[in-house]
């Protein structure tokens, strides 16, 4: 818990005589100093930073400015006990947030200024939303006499963020700010969400006692934590129980709500006999050298992982609501056992027969003793399987034709990650590399933008496990395309001296979108490529020391000489831009359409029938 012991810069305008009292007894602190400070010491501004810290929040992301400046003199009084991390994009700062609570279990907490920077917030604030992060996002508006009056940034934000809050208030007084404070941190945390505090800047600086009620007591509020570890009825488990036993061939599949179930996935798995495949945000929920896994699913997965989902007769839903309904078995033909933490996502992509709400890690404990032991046939297979795809992946991941593959650098860079580094992969091809050819160890952290796969995402991620993780390496893999959107928080990097390394996949296009053109529409590419840009040069320019790799033969010599220095490093790699991000299995009708693309005047044709007849997907062309 949050240290709430306050240094005595904080404690100074308290009267000598509760000075002692206050100190004996830190949960009365606070209560203690509004009330010495009623009159007209403390503000609105003051009471949000006072009940953050009473949270436990010690970090906030973000960008000052006009709108919220009354906010940023408390950060500024408090700048000993709340950090504040200056960013150079607010969507950077709410992108932070979201990795934050991803990466500690924690409140994730950003702030702008009012109008444009309440609105930049909104696509990292939709990234946590959409994974289940729980994030308080502060914005300012203009004062509150002129709100909904053409004035200067008048943008009612309160109401711009309906839709990606799960709790959004705007403050209307001092009086106003402990309560609804308590409330948005609660919400958040609760409901795994987004709360949405907004404030005119002239409410900011307003003491705490103007505008109270009658009805509205000071400190009817706490900061005291509501814990809930909920266990399904007896009943319950012992039908799910009954599903799995009578399982002849079970599958699991393991999501982000599993990553801290890690020994009970294994547990389960050794019982029934069942591979473990995991969704995009539940890579690191088994590590990839778990003898149980067989890796991903969807676009970016396995092949063993989809023969394993496609082949199964029941299937195991822990943690998960992976949204490609496609990649699973036809609703009906199967049974089905799903844990779930919020009931909302029950049978959301698959039909349960039987649902167990509740945190995964309770779930899987109270299920575990009733389940009986299973052949082990079918996991068997499925681990031949793995290790036929394992020397496919060495096999692609280890040519020395020019230009080098992307999988060559995936390949390298996966045999050096140590396993207590976090690792951040931003949106596009890139996110495939990482999927399939950078192993989740134990001990590691592994995340990207799930279900709102937004570019750009990579690099704030890494910076927020920078900061909440300081003594543990970080890596962001992240596509030039990705990159160029965000490309001022590399200055962020340097200023903070943040130990990532930063791995540019570059090959000039945004190539997920050219891939989607050609093998789902069947179109020739159309506005995909970039201007190349020299993202070594950027790099020194922000201060970050850089090298570039385009030779496969010296990709890993190139890495020892950089991975291990505990500084940031930004590697640009070079690769061919003609190499597809392709599904472990390709389907007739996606061949057909490249063929369409191809056809219909794809002017990289002859380039793109020489990469895939290299790479032994003949079928495509």
């Amino acid at each position: 818990m949050h240290d709430l012991t306050y240094p005595p810069a904080a404690m100074s305008f308290l009267s000598p005589g509760k000075l002692v009292e206050a100190t004996e007894r830190p949960t009365d602190c606070l209560v203690l100093a509004i009330d010495s400070c009623v009159e007209g010491v403390m503000d609105a501004s003051d009471v949000l930073v006072e009940r953050l810290m009473e949270w436990g929040v010690d970090t906030i992301f973000g960008l000052p400015g006009d709108g919220i400046n009354g906010v940023f003199e408390a950060l500024r009084k408090q700048k000993d006990r709340i950090r504040f991390i200056h960013v150079r994009h607010e969507e950077a700062a709410a992108f932070m947030a979201c990795a934050y609570a991803k990466f500690t279990g924690r409140l994730g907490v950003c702030i702008a200024t009012s109008g444009p920077g309440g609105i930049h917030l909104l696509n990292g604030l939709y990234d946590a939303k959409m994974d289940g992060s729980p994030v308080l996002a502060i914005t300012g508006l203009q004062h509150s006499d002129l709100i909904g009056t053409l004035t200067q940034q008048d943008v009612a934000l309160d109401k711009l963020f309906m839709d990606v809050a799960v709790y959004n208030e705007r403050v209307m007084s001092g009086a106003h700010m402990e309560s609804v404070a308590d409330l948005a941190i609660r919400t958040a945390l609760t409901k795994r969400g987004v709360a949405h505090i907004t404030i005119p800047v002239d409410v900011q600086i307003q003491e705490m006692k103007k505008g109270r009620s009658s009805r509205n007591p000071a400190h009817h509020t706490s900061a005291v934590p509501a814990y809930f570890e909920q266990l399904p009825a007896r009943v319950e488990l012992e039908h799910a129980a009954d599903i799995l036993n009578r399982g002849k061939k079970i599958a699991i599949l393991a999501g982000q709500g599993a990553l801290h179930a890690t020994q009970e996935l294994e547990d389960a798995a050794e019982i029934l006999g069942a591979p473990v495949v995991k969704a995009l945000l539940g890579k690191a929920a088994v590590p990839d050298n778990s003898p149980y896994t067989t890796g991903g699913i969807g676009l970016l997965g396995t092949e063993p992982s989809q023969d394993a989902i496609k082949g199964c007769d029941t299937l195991f839903i822990v943690g998960s609501s992976f949204p490609y309904i496609e990649f699973l078995p036809e609703p009906g033909s199967i049974k089905c056992v799903q844990i779930e933490l919020d009931p909302q996502r029950v049978s959301l992509r698959h039909p349960a027969d039987v649902a167990l709400v509740g945190d995964t890690k309770t779930c899987l404990r109270a299920l575990i003793p009733m389940l009986k032991k299973h052949d082990k046939a079918f996991l068997k297979k499925a681990q031949e399987a793995k290790a036929e795809w394992q020397k496919l992946m060495e096999e692609r991941g280890t040519r020395d034709d020019k230009p080098m593959k992307p999988q060559v650098l995936g390949w390298e860079l996966g045999k050096r990650i140590p396993s207590n580094a976090i690792v951040t992969s931003d949106s596009g091809t890139i996110t495939t590399w990482w999927a399939r050819y950078v192993p989740a160890l134990r001990g590691q952290k592994h995340s990207c933008s799930g279900n709102l796969a937004t570019m750009a995402c990579g690099l704030p991620y890494a910076i927020a496990a920078a900061v909440a993780y300081p003594d543990r390496p970080v890596y962001c893999i992240i596509g030039d395309g990705g990159l160029s959107m965000l490309l001022g928080e590399l200055i962020t990097v340097a200023a903070y001296k943040l130990n990532i390394k930063i791995i540019v996949i570059k090959n000039n296009t945004l190539g997920q979108i050219k891939w989607e053109q050609m093998v789902f529409l069947g179109n020739p590419e159309y506005a995909c490529d970039l201007q190349p840009a020299d993202f070594v040069t950027i790099a020194r320019g922000a201060g970050i020391d850089a090298i570039q790799i385009d030779d496969p033969t010296a990709c890993g010599t190139q890495l020892d000489g950089v991975i291990k220095r505990n500084e940031p490093v930004l590697i640009e790699a070079v690769v061919d831009q003609f190499t597809p991000p392709m599904p472990a299995k390709v389907k007739a009708s996606q061949a057909l359409k490249l063929a369409e693309a191809l056809a219909r005047g794809e002017p990289n044709r002859m380039k793109i029938v020489l990469t895939n007849a290299h790479d032994k997907v003949r079928e495509l062309v």
